[in-house]
């Protein structure tokens, strides 16, 4: 199978805050992550439909690492997994 993939993908577990107006918070945690978007595993079984527009900050032990949300869309989900990918604004 050819990768058709543009960026190359990191694993990493970062704590993730996922916000929509539609159905409020999500805590999860990064998979991996790439220039283009990141694997999230949320703590919830109810996820949000491909397409659904994302509100999400990245969480260290100490505070955020972004401190504005970055809006990221839902590509893909697989149970409580999700396939986001970076949106610029």
């Amino acid at each position: 199978m050819e990768e058709r993939r543009r960026f190359a993908r990191t694993s990493a577990i970062i704590r993730v805050e996922l916000t929509n107006p539609a159905f409020g918070t999500l805590i999860g945690s990064t998979r991996d992550i790439s220039d283009g978007g990141a694997l999230v595993m949320v703590d919830n079984e109810l996820v949000p439909p491909v397409g659904t527009v994302v509100d999400v900050v990245f969480k260290k032990v100490v505070g955020p690492v972004n401190a504005q949300p970055v809006a990221m869309k839902v590509m893909h989900t697989h149970k409580n997994t999700l396939g986001l990918m970076f949106l610029a604004r």
